[in-house]
């Protein structure tokens, strides 16, 4: 089975335009996928599942424990003929920017995958080789196996691929030519969702014809092939109680390991669109309001009044509720547009929500719980991870969130029906789905 960590030296290395050139070829090659995303990012895997149209899972070690990691790739690579775990940011940066803690290096040493360098080799020639012994010799073992050059003239490839392969010892597998009509647009979180890109089931075709073209498909098979991993039992129980979960382009931000956890803690998911729905799911139990994009849609999200009617009547009676980022931001009073244009929200926190223009908290952050509530025990540490450019005006206190680096703010509500704030959790191996589903329960058979 081929089965690899896809990583580069720094970030802009174009590793999301490789991992789906990857993916692509492999499929074409009848090899059956799948995908993984080291970290925290909710955006590259919607490139994986655009690609395979099967889920794609992120590994992280700041949120998960090493066995909980393993057992999480383990059961979604066992049934597949290759496995590309993309990695994030550089290599070797993990945890604060200073560590090498949850790094798409400390994902190959956890997981034992060999790694492919994806190396773009615009302004340098020798300097590269130079830069590879580098990261050969950073950490010991170091798990890179081989380079792919990426938006590399095939003429520069055939200068670089000798010297490189003399100067580091690592294979060269191949190459991925300029391909500007298979660019992927960004904005303010990164690139543009898989969903706003109209053509882009023609651009993963360009990168996969190139991909097959341009790649040394023995020479990867021989570097990365490695036993499949077993096939971990997963037990999904019938459903005790169904939760309405917000899914449509303004609430796209779901972790796929949170909604399976959910499902094998007896819920039933019932999606549904803030956009365009007019009420809640019946005989809801519970409501999630991932992230997203609330920003780009305020002005329609505004405009659908009974769902926003629908909602604040709902969390005010004691609907157990769970709202991070784009969907906290939706709770509160009003949210300013991308034009900085106020629309009016749910109205059940007091905050607004206002356009900054910068990443306000980014990264990592480990939570601390001031009381019981839904989610948490007092005293209890939960890792969340923070990444947006609007703020609000009123943010809670219910938890402090502190840094690697000893920075500390409040953030969050939570009491005993409700968790909001822009934190994003990871439910995988904790014990945040039992208690939502075990609230879901209790307010069913409670309500009058």
């Amino acid at each position: 089975m081929l089965q690899l960590v896809l990583a580069a030296p720094r970030s802009g290395s174009g590793k999301t335009t490789a991992a789906c050139a990857l993916l692509a070829a492999m499929q074409a090659r009848g090899l059956a996928p799948c995908a993984f995303k080291s970290g925290p990012d909710y955006i590259d895997p919607m490139f994986h599942r655009a690609v395979l149209d099967v889920e794609s899972h992120n590994l992280d070690l700041f949120f998960s424990k090493p066995e909980t990691v393993r057992e999480l790739y383990a059961r979604h690579a066992a049934d597949h003929g290759a496995a590309v775990v993309e990695g994030a940011m550089g290599y070797y940066d993990g945890l604060g920017g200073v560590t090498d803690t949850a790094s798409a290096w400390h994902l190959a040493d956890t997981l034992n995958l060999p790694a492919l360098l994806v190396v773009r080799p615009k302004g340098a020639s020798l300097t590269l080789a130079a830069e590879l012994r580098g990261l050969m010799a950073f950490r010991t073992p170091h798990h890179i196996a081989g380079i792919l050059l990426n938006d590399c003239k095939e003429s520069l490839y055939k200068m670089l691929r000798p010297m490189l392969e003399k100067e580091t010892g690592l294979p060269v597998v191949g190459c991925l030519p300029p391909l500007p009509e298979a660019a992927i647009e960004s904005r303010h979180l990164g690139l543009k969702t898989a969903a706003e890109i109209d053509d882009l089931q023609h651009k993963i075709q360009l990168l996969s014809d190139a991909a097959q073209q341009t790649i040394d498909w023995p020479l990867l098979h021989t570097l990365f092939d490695r036993p499949a991993p077993a096939a971990v039992p997963c037990t999904v129980p019938p459903p005790r109680v169904r939760l309405a979960v917000a899914r449509d382009a303004a609430f796209c931000f779901t972790y796929a390991e949170t909604l399976e956890a959910l499902r094998e803690n007896g819920a039933e998911l019932c999606f549904f669109s803030p956009l365009t729905d007019v009420g809640l799911p019946e005989n809801s139990g519970g409501l999630y309001l991932p992230g997203g994009y609330p920003e780009l849609y305020a002005a329609q999200l505004a405009a659908n009044a009974p769902m926003r009617r629908a909602i604040k009547n709902a969390v005010e009676s004691g609907l157990p509720t769970v709202a991070e980022c784009g969907g906290f931001l939706y709770l509160g009073q009003t949210l300013e547009d991308a034009n900085g244009t106020p629309h009016p929200m749910a109205g059940v926190l007091p905050g607004q929500g206002v356009k900054v223009g910068r990443l306000m908290r980014f990264g990592y952050a480990t939570l601390t719980a001031r009381t019981d509530s839904m989610l948490f025990a007092a005293g209890e540490h939960i890792p969340a991870h923070e990444f947006h450019h609007w703020d609000s005006t009123a943010n809670g206190d219910a938890l402090t969130a502190a840094k690697a680096n000893g920075r500390q703010w409040a953030c969050g509500f939570a009491n005993a029906h409700i968790y909001a704030g822009f934190p994003h959790l990871y439910w995988a191996g904790a014990p945040l789905p039992q208690r939502f589903v075990c609230a879901a329960e209790h307010y069913i058979k409670e309500r009058p």
